[in-house]
């Protein structure tokens, strides 16, 4: 018999104070175009390959801010990607570790990471 359950992760919600703001950011971080509407006022979807993100100011409060990277976001370049993140502007909370992976935050305060596959 199958098991009802996936070993597979469909999507992530992150907590966002500003639905708009926070698309913006994430898009352009991404370098995705903004495709598709926020919906019921609260969420959007992020155009991703892979394990979907969903933005979601319903679920917003400073408690619920990701205090440690609940996922992480895939680079070749660990160093340019460090850089182009500097020059954003974005809240880098560690250097390069271990010529591996950095942590930074998003403008909520979510702790987000950035990994070399």
């Amino acid at each position: 018999m199958a098991h009802p359950i996936q070993n597979k992760i469909g999507t992530v919600f992150i907590p966002v104070s500003n639905i708009e703001k926070a698309r913006d950011w994430y898009c352009d971080i991404l370098g995705v175009d903004v495709v598709g509407e926020i919906q019921f006022g609260h969420l959007f979807v992020l155009p991703m390959e892979g394990t979907g993100i969903v933005l979601d100011s319903k679920i917003y409060s400073v408690d619920n801010i990701f205090k440690n990277p609940a996922f992480h976001l895939n680079t070749t370049d660990i160093e340019e990607a460090f850089q182009f993140m500097k020059s954003k502007g974005v809240t880098l909370v560690t250097d390069i570790e271990h010529e591996h992976y950095f942590n930074f935050r998003d403008p909520d305060g979510n702790m987000l990471m950035v990994c070399k596959c």
